[in-house]
C-alpha cells in the first residue's frame, strides 16, 4: 500500500531536493538498468546452455550472476524478507516488457507498445518505491481486482491509478540518468 500523505510529502521533498541538487540517484538508475541487462544475460546463458547442451554456458551464467548480485547490493541497502528477489524480478519484468514493447513499436503496433511501456514503467516505479521505502508494506492484505488496498472502495481502481501516477512522478523527479 502506498501511503498518500507520505507520497505527497516525498513529492514535495523531491522537488526541493532537485532544486537544491542534493540527491543524485543517477548512478543507481544506471546500475538498475545494468542489473536488468545482467538478468537478461543470465536467462540467455541458461537457454543457450540448455539448447546446446554445453555446460560452459552455465559457468558464464554463474559469473554474470555474481556480478549482478554485487551491483544489486549497491542499490538495495536494506532488504527485508523477499524484497531482494522481488526487486530483481520487478527489474527483469520491466526489461522484458520494454523489449516486447519495442518490438511491437517497430511493427507499427504503437498502441499495444505504449501499453507495455506504461506497465514496464509502473514496475520500474514499484522497484524504486520499495527500495526508497515509499511503499508501506505493513498493512498490505489480499485485495480484490481493481483495488489498491482493502480500504479502496473504487471498483474501477481509480485510486490505485492515481497513486501509481504519483509514484511514477516521484521516480521521474528523483531518478534522473542524465545527471552527471
Amino acid at each position: 500500500m502506498i501511503d498518500e500523505k507520505k507520497l505527497k510529502e516525498l513529492l514535495q521533498r523531491a522537488a526541493e531536493i532537485k532544486k537544491d541538487n542534493k540527491l543524485d540517484l543517477s548512478s543507481d538508475e544506471d546500475l538498475s538498468i545494468a542489473v536488468m541487462n545482467l538478468v537478461s544475460l543470465e536467462e540467455h546463458f541458461f537457454f543457450t546452455g540448455a539448447k546446446t547442451k554445453k555446460p560452459a554456458y552455465y559457468d558464464l551464467l554463474a559469473q554474470v550472476r555474481e556480478i549482478r548480485k554485487g551491483l544489486l547490493k549497491k542499490i538495495i541497502k536494506d532488504a527485508e524478507g523477499e524484497v531482494w528477489c522481488i526487486s530483481k524480478h520487478l527489474l527483469a519484468a520491466s526489461m522484458r516488457l520494454m523489449e516486447v514493447g519495442t518490438k511491437y513499436y517497430s511493427q507499427d503496433n504503437k498502441k499495444e507498445a505504449e501499453e507495455l511501456f506504461a506497465k514496464a514503467y509502473d514496475l520500474y516505479s514499484l522497484f524504486w518505491g520499495l527500495n526508497l521505502k515509499i511503499i508501506d508494506l505493513g498493512e498490505v492484505k489480499k485485495v480484490g481486482d481493481g483495488q489498491l488496498n482493502v480500504h479502496d472502495q473504487s471498483a474501477g481502481g481509480q485510486k490505485d491509478k492515481a497513486l501509481m501516477a504519483g509514484l511514477n512522478t516521484l521516480v521521474q523527479k528523483l531518478v534522473d540518468c542524465c545527471k552527471e
